[in-house]
């Protein structure tokens, strides 16, 4: 088993085990891409509660997971294909199969945890920029941070990558984009929007406003879980009030958490339940 962490205080990158290696970011990728978003919010690019152009539900919604969108981790028939080392279904493909143009609820009105989401938050980002995802996210967001990570797009883009045992994976499967880079990248990048200028303050707060979305989740570290805008934030059963991301995988997971002044990322070829117990171990230490 890989293991690689990275801890950063005030601004200052203060603990590291491995924390060099390159590692797949998996879902940790969606605050990068809300951060971008919100980015053209500042702007004046998007607006964060209007209608999406020729959509019933707003940017806020969308980033939310409350547009009433399905996921696509529910196909028994997406986790066959990746397992047997498949390329990726074109993107209207796998929009058809999961019926994407359905809504599960009114916009507003429930949450569910959706990639299609994302996925349509990519398209969105890629739309009013005219860029492709990395050429977006490198210029409103990791450029002015000054963190090196990049989006992986074929399978050559993962050579080097620590993927535990899924080596065949095609990044592709992700459909939102698959941010790749160090796990000090990664805790530098959530310090850097939580903590940095990137965004104005007002942006900042409705990115970690928590949408409190149930009780104790069995086997993981949260006890009153709850979703900002392209964060995971909320209380854990070590009496702490973390936000950020955890990211699973094939092979391996990430799990990136700010509480206060400290940010830790902790990058395992091994459960996500295990990453997010030792990033929030990390944290109150």
């Amino acid at each position: 088993m890989t293991e690689a962490w990275a801890v950063v205080r005030n601004g200052a990158v203060t603990e590291l085990h491995d924390a060099d290696l390159i590692v797949p970011w998996w879902s940790f990728t969606k605050t990068a891409i809300a951060a971008a978003c919100l980015a053209l919010v500042r702007d004046g690019v998007l607006a964060l509660d209007e209608p999406l152009p020729n959509r019933p539900y707003s940017l806020r919604q969308l980033l939310e997971h409350r547009a009433g969108l399905p996921e696509y981790g529910e196909l028994s028939a997406y986790h066959e294909a990746v397992a047997r080392g498949d390329d990726p279904w074109p993107v209207a493909s796998l929009f058809e199969r999961v019926g994407a143009d359905r809504l599960r609820y009114e916009p507003g009105t429930g949450w569910g945890y959706s990639n299609v989401g994302y996925a349509i938050a990519r398209q969105l980002l890629e739309s009013m920029t005219g860029q492709g995802l990395d050429d977006a996210l490198q210029r409103l967001v990791l450029k002015p941070l000054g963190v090196n990570a990049w989006v992986a797009q074929e399978r050559r883009d993962l050579e080097g990558v620590i993927m535990g045992e899924a080596t065949a994976y095609h990044p592709g499967w992700v459909y939102h984009g698959l941010l790749v880079g160090s796990v000090k990248e990664a805790a530098l990048l959530l310090d850097g929007i939580i903590a940095g200028d990137l965004l104005p303050k007002e942006l900042r707060e409705e990115m970690l406003a928590p949408l409190v979305i149930g009780g104790p989740i069995p086997g993981r570290i949260w006890t009153v879980p709850g979703y900002g805008l392209g964060i995971m934030t909320g209380a854990t059963s070590r009496d702490l009030s973390i936000a950020g991301h955890t990211g699973g995988g094939p092979g391996s997971s990430i799990a990136v958490y700010q509480a206060g002044a400290e940010t830790s990322a902790y990058f395992t070829t091994n459960d996500p339940a295990r990453s997010e117990g030792r990033a929030a171990e990390l944290l109150s230490t």
